[in-house]
């Protein structure tokens, strides 16, 4: 999947749940999603920008837990995803995805 196409899922299905409260960023090293939940809803972009919370995993991992192929905590424990700052926000993560 392109990064624009996982941008605009990941966006249409953050805008439908609950606002973070905190910002997120998803670094794929090259490409990054920044979601700023901040306010009364989640906005995301293909900004980088420092966050309460930088998770580092593959497009393809991120790929899989948007469809519903990966657990993000087996993703977690395995290695795949690495998180860096609020750990309380990355449990939210399974929001995100429905």
């Amino acid at each position: 999947m392109a990064f624009e196409t996982i941008l605009a899922t990941l966006g249409a299905s953050a805008s439908k749940a609950p606002a973070l409260g905190k910002t997120l960023k998803f670094d794929f090293g090259e490409n990054k999603i920044f979601i700023d939940g901040t306010g009364d809803t989640n906005v995301v972009t293909g900004d980088d920008k420092e966050a309460d919370c930088t998770i580092s995993v593959s497009q393809d991992d991120l790929q899989g837990m948007i469809s519903g192929t990966v657990n993000p905590m087996t993703a977690f424990m395995s290695g795949k995803i690495k998180v860096k700052g609020d750990m309380g926000l990355a449990m939210k993560l399974q929001s995100l995805f429905k």
